[in-house]
């Protein structure tokens, strides 16, 4: 069965990373954009990170600019747009495709039909919350806000023992 750790991404830097970094952590995989009705979420999972980071959570951010052209900027324009603007410290990723034949493979596998959640990305700030075995459990359409998914986190962050 493929999981999060089958895949690798460029960060906003370029550095290709493994997605395995992340084995054994909650993760909230989020597509994000700059100019979006959305963009204020950042400030939210920024806030979801702060807050449950040291039990095991973990945010990665995906810069894309496939909804209304709203992530026109460059890798380090968005850097630098997330740091000042939000604060954001959790890994942001090289701006990429994540629908169609061009998206990245981990992308294309969030949204696959073998998934809980078969279709594609509808719009920017579309989160899904994959568990500590590096599995989707949940996708979140972009209107739910980061604070909203707290109680699903919170499961999620359970001892490995307790977790399905």
């Amino acid at each position: 069965m493929t999981t999060l750790y089958d895949f690798s991404a460029q960060l906003l830097d370029g550095a290709p990373v493994s997605l395995s970094d992340w084995s054994g952590k909650v993760v909230l995989v989020v597509n994000t954009a700059s100019e979006c009705g959305y963009t204020r979420q950042y400030q939210g999972l920024q806030e979801l990170y702060q807050l449950f980071a040291a039990q095991g959570l973990v945010v990665l951010g995906f810069p894309c600019n496939q909804f209304g052209g709203q992530e026109p900027a460059d890798n380090r324009m968005i850097g630098q747009f997330c740091q000042q603007r939000f604060g954001v410290t959790f890994p942001l990723f090289a701006k990429a495709d994540v629908n169609g034949p061009q998206a990245l493979p981990l992308w294309r596998w969030l949204t696959q039909a073998d998934t809980p959640h078969p279709h594609p990305v509808k719009w920017n700030f579309t989160k899904f919350l994959l568990n500590r075995r590096g599995r989707l459990v949940k996708r979140f359409e972009p209107a739910v806000e980061p604070y909203e998914l707290m109680d699903d986190i919170s499961a999620l962050l359970l001892p490995l023992s307790h977790v399905a």
